[in-house]
């Protein structure tokens, strides 16, 4: 059994948890995260943290970029900003008409949808509010309100448009909503506009290409954890300061960043390095592998 990541490739329809709770069955492995929810209407790219180990070293992986291929329809809006909620059309005003090209769609979003900008989350979605899930207070009806977030987009471009469809490819900092670019760029445009369907290509650098249906993933698909740390600033350790580190000791050493330092014995990862604050030039661990 090794602990590691898995790339898999979610379906459209089941939820993220639905899909680990698969894989939790068919591994035989209770201990799996992943970086990242899916909504059920959603497919791609869902990275799972496969066993123990591989769940301590989860947090230094939430930050990475994702990339997405949505799909818009413009003249209609949803409650949920997706195919999954109540879908309403929208009547075009006198004299309003769609983009007779993908050329005003690009000018737009390149214009109000590029680097950093304020997003507001969808009513239906799994933010905290007064500690309830706010899709949980918009299904009984309540009035949801939701503040602005800062997000980052760094690249969206039109790759196919024909009235009433855009189908747009999406890089972003984790937690963006492409939901709510969908409803954003609707009401942008003054036509409406909900997601109609979307994939998750990539995080960070693992692709939709390399990952496993959910029914055909196996053990000797998980990417083993020396491979995946494999790109972190490291320390090797001697005998002596394993030891140290093991029993939750300091043992002397820098960091030249914030980034996180990993501690490397015989060739595997052993544990997540941290600077000792109020002692100079010490190193203690933060998590033991």
């Amino acid at each position: 059994m090794r602990h590691g990541f898995l790339l898999l490739k979610k379906p459209r329809g089941p939820t993220s948890h639905d899909t680990v709770a698969r894989l939790r069955r068919s591994l035989g492995e209770p201990k799996i995260g992943h970086l990242g929810t899916l909504d059920p209407m959603a497919e791609g790219l869902l990275v799972l943290a496969v066993g123990s180990r591989a769940l301590k070293v989860i947090e230094l992986f939430f930050g990475l970029t994702k990339e997405y291929l949505g799909t818009i329809t413009l003249g209609a809006v949803s409650t949920t900003y997706d195919s999954e909620g109540v879908i309403t059309q929208v009547k075009a005003k006198p004299g309003q008409s769609p983009p007779e090209d993908a050329s005003r769609i690009q000018a737009l979003i390149d214009d109000r949808f590029l680097g950093k900008i304020q997003q507001v989350p969808p009513a239906f979605s799994a933010v905290h509010v007064g500690g309830t899930r706010a899709y949980r207070k918009a299904q009984r009806g309540e009035h949801v309100e939701l503040q602005a977030r800062e997000t980052t987009i760094l690249e969206c471009k039109v790759r196919e448009y024909r009235y009433p469809r855009i189908v747009l490819s999406v890089c972003c900092d984790s937690g963006t909503y492409i939901r709510s670019l969908a409803h954003d760029l609707g009401e942008s445009l003054r036509l409406g506009a909900y997601l109609s369907a979307l994939t998750r290509t990539r995080v960070g650098d693992w692709k939709i290409e390399d990952a496993h249906a959910p029914e055909d993933a196996k053990w000797s698909d998980v990417l083993c954890l020396k491979d995946v740390l494999a790109s972190f600033p490291r320390r090797e350790l001697a005998s002596a300061e394993w030891e140290e580190i093991r029993c939750g000791r300091f043992i002397d050493g820098t960091m030249s960043s914030e980034e996180p330092l990993i501690a490397w014995y015989e060739g595997l990862p052993v544990a997540l390095l941290e600077r000792v604050r109020r002692e100079s030039g010490k190193l203690k661990p933060r998590k033991v592998l």
